[in-house]
């Protein structure tokens, strides 16, 4: 067997230790054309039953990247963890912005590269995908660069440690407005920055929201994620990733959840940690594709009429 398709042993037992079983992928190669370690991740036992990308996680690492290593332990732990209750999800790679837009995210070329202009950053390209249940084509290709600085703060810059950080920026990027989608176009920039990280309080930050915004996002979420594009089935509500894209935490999702099943929006499962829609939600799509609307409005480029005329402040 090659050194490409070879599996650590400790990353076999991480990713058996989290109910996953792992299956070499083949011969991989990064932006540069060094070899990389690619496997595909399921689930263990009955639950993995069901075989395509819905039930199945990509993972690619560089070939120098030791699994064994103590430092990467625990949060190697974290991560295998969290893709073991993603993959239970009826689509785990479909996330949600603030703004309401159901996206899926696809296609990153892990790991990161240097970039090739010049700049003192890493790269990693990837694409986004409006979902919005009737095959809508808005996408955009993204590129995100992170500065030398915040690349500290990673345990390293490898996959597990780096893609929460990356699809939140995106969402961030996105929710300001300055992310396009669009049927075909370049890459779009998004830039990762210590902006997105508190050296105080050593945590990631992202969007600062209230009890309201957490649960219209939570609601949404079910909305979409289950009824429109998850068959019903149930989503996990208290996922890590949206708790640090919400500058929240699980327990306070928890509780928001639990809020929102009192209201009867929700039908919540599985210690109020994973929910469907509850008729009332579901009678509620002409709000939620609304909301999509004006968010595809607000991050839509406007032409400023001044400047048509001549007007400037130069």
């Amino acid at each position: 067997m090659s050194t490409t398709t070879q599996l650590s042993p400790a990353l076999e037992a991480a990713a058996h230790q989290a109910g996953l079983n792992l299956t070499p992928a083949g011969s991989g190669a990064d932006y540069s054309g060094a070899p990389t370690t690619r496997c595909i991740l399921t689930l263990a036992g009955g639950a993995a039953s069901n075989s395509g990308p819905a039930t199945e996680k990509l993972l690619e690492l560089s070939q120098g990247f030791d699994p064994a290593d103590p430092k990467f332990t625990a949060p190697l732990a974290a991560y295998l963890g969290e893709v073991a209750q993603r993959l239970r999800n009826p689509r785990p790679e479909f996330h949600l912005t603030l703004h309401g837009l159901p996206l899926s995210f696809g296609h990153f070329g892990w790991p990161f590269h240097c970039s090739t202009s010049g700049a003192d950053t890493f790269i990693v390209h990837g694409n986004i995908r409006l979902e919005d249940g009737r095959g809508s084509k808005l996408n955009a290709e993204v590129s995100a660069s992170m500065t030398q600085t915040f690349a500290t703060v990673l345990v390293a810059l490898e996959q597990p440690f780096a893609e929460g950080v990356i699809y939140n920026a995106v969402r961030k990027t996105l929710d300001q407005g300055q992310l396009e989608l669009v049927q075909s176009g370049n890459r779009q920039p998004v830039p990762v920055t210590t902006r997105y990280y508190s050296m105080k309080q050593q945590v990631f930050v992202f969007n600062d929201t209230t009890e309201k915004q957490r649960r219209e996002y939570l609601s949404a979420k079910v909305f979409w994620l289950s009824h429109i594009l998850g068959g019903g089935q149930p989503v996990w509500l208290t996922d890590p990733r949206d708790a640090q894209y919400l500058n929240s935490n699980v327990p306070d999702l928890k509780r928001t959840a639990e809020s929102l099943s009192a209201e009867g929006l929700i039908v919540v499962d599985r210690g109020a940690e994973w929910a469907t829609a509850s008729d009332t939600l579901r009678a509620q799509e002409d709000f939620y594709r609304a909301q999509v609307e004006k968010a595809l409005a607000f991050i839509k480029p406007s032409f400023n009429e001044s400047m048509r005329h001549g007007h400037t402040n130069m």
